[in-house]
């Protein structure tokens, strides 16, 4: 056990988690080769950079039905014009950890540093997470992250049902190819999204099913590390919600 785990324990423990021996992961499948990196789309302010929700929810639907890889959605990804959420925001974020991994995590929206990097969960919140994962032995080759919104949104607003409708064509699709076991939805905007469930506070570590292309996957919702920042109290559920994934990990 390294330092930053063992450092994480000892902090949960003086929180008044009961930490119990975390088992001992199970053998990480061999690196695949990362997907190539693409140029990032950078693109100068436009007058139409404040368009409505409603201009948002004329946009023509991507079609995604030629894509056969990740690389395919991650070009259709950049090529597409997803309105004012493409016009404000740096680039599209894709993903990253492991797309061969059992775990997918499925957050809400990229915030600045996940915009400049277009890659999710590596803001202050993504580092927690890492470390939340971390302390039940599963490192950025156990999982593979996203968000149900690709772009950042205009001052970090939350996203409306017509941003929501906009990205589902790519995460459906993302995860189509992504075939991981195990949905972990962080935060109650993703939650919501992929199940139509509302309440993260009494829905949390419930399991649910989502079904994507005829497959149904076992979906644990899980509080967003942000909040988890402004409400150290509830850590103690977290950590009993993320015992509950590992036991189901460890079952596959």
């Amino acid at each position: 056990m390294d330092a930053a785990l063992r450092s994480l324990l000892d902090w949960y423990a003086e929180m008044g988690v009961d930490v119990p021996n975390v088992p001992p992961a199970k053998p990480v499948r061999a690196k695949i080769r990362p997907l190539a990196k693409t140029a990032s789309r950078s693109q100068p302010a436009s007058p139409q950079a404040a368009k409505s929700n409603t201009h948002t929810a004329q946009l023509k639907a991507p079609d995604l039905s030629k894509v056969r890889t990740l690389d395919e959605l991650r070009e259709a990804m950049q090529a597409y014009d997803a309105g004012a959420l493409s016009d404000t925001a740096r680039q599209p974020v894709f993903a990253r950890g492991n797309p061969d991994a059992d775990l997918m995590v499925i957050g809400e929206a990229p915030g600045r540093e996940e915009d400049i990097q277009g890659k999710p969960f590596i803001g202050p919140a993504g580092q927690l997470l890492d470390r939340m994962l971390g302390a039940i032995a599963l490192g950025e080759d156990d999982f593979y992250a996203t968000n149900v919104i690709n772009w950042r949104l205009p001052k970090n607003r939350n996203p409306t049902a017509e941003d929501l409708a906009l990205c589902r064509p790519f995460l459906e699709k993302h995860i189509e190819l992504a075939q991981p076991k195990v949905l972990l939805l962080v935060g109650g905007i993703s939650m919501t999204a992929l199940t139509g469930v509302t309440g993260i506070m009494k829905n949390h570590g419930e399991w649910q099913d989502v079904t994507i292309a005829d497959k149904t996957y076992p979906t644990l919702p899980l509080y967003h590390p942000a909040f988890l920042l402004r409400r150290p109290e509830l850590k103690k559920d977290a950590w009993r919600d993320l015992l509950n994934l590992r036991e189901k990990l460890l079952s596959l």
